[in-house]
């Protein structure tokens, strides 16, 4: 059967000069850091690879894809077509984890470039914790919601791939329905901390938003109103 490319980005063999490359960090084809991760040590060049490759990995094994992209949701951030979308990631100041290598030799060279106001939200001294921050393509995604929980899930699920205890997930603002989605994340965050699973309550059940590869859902399709150019029927 001959294969065929999709408008909103499937990733078939052949497009790979609309990627760039999981060993290079492009600043500006990935979102700017949002609020989640202000005033926290946010991860650049080889840092932000590292883990990046690692989420790649994690996203595979628990089948975290954006559906109307058809590919793995790392690669999102790759994606030269959809500059400001993806994930930013930061260490959490406060919390047990090493910071980036910037933030260690500023340390030890007893600069406070890196001091951190208090923080009522963090999860504390005692765990090493990293802040994942998503940016959809579009303002009406209505995936986001299944990304972001799927996304905590893998990443938690499978703790022992990576040195955190704690990886925090978060919807960028701009979203239509971040605080809802937020508030979602958190109290599975909250249920994760208490229970050591990562499936949450009733409140995060799969079929409102796990990680699955099925579903016609996709940051393609938008509903209702439009902001920043964007409009329901947006191509992405």
């Amino acid at each position: 059967m001959v294969g065929f490319s999709s408008p909103f980005g499937g990733g078939q063999e052949g497009d790979d000069d609309l990627f760039d490359d999981y060993d290079a960090f492009v600043p500006a084809t990935i979102p700017d850091p949002g609020r989640f991760l202000e005033g926290h040590d946010v991860l650049t060049g080889d840092e932000h690879l590292d883990f990046h490759d690692l989420t790649r990995e994690v996203f595979e094994e628990r089948s975290v894809y954006d559906m109307t992209f058809g590919y793995n949701l790392a690669r999102l951030n790759l994606d030269t077509r959809h500059r400001d979308a993806g994930y930013r990631y930061a260490y959490e100041q406060r919390s047990s984890s090493p910071g980036s290598q910037a933030r260690q030799d500023a340390m030890a060279a007893g600069s406070d470039e890196y001091a951190h106001d208090d923080v009522a939200d963090d999860a504390g001294d005692d765990l090493a914790v990293l802040r994942a921050e998503f940016t959809p393509t579009t303002p009406f995604c209505p995936q986001s919601d299944t990304l972001t929980v799927g996304s905590f899930r893998a990443w938690n699920g499978l703790a022992d791939r990576h040195d955190y205890d704690l990886v925090r997930v978060r919807v960028a603002e701009m979203h239509h329905r971040a605080d809802e989605i937020n508030e979602r994340l958190a109290a599975l965050e909250a249920s994760f901390r208490e229970t050591g699973s990562v499936e949450g309550g009733d409140g995060a059940r799969d079929g409102d938003g796990g990680p699955q590869r099925g579903g016609k859902a996709g940051c393609s399709q938008g509903t209702g109103g439009s902001t920043r150019g964007y409009g329901a029927d947006a191509p992405f």
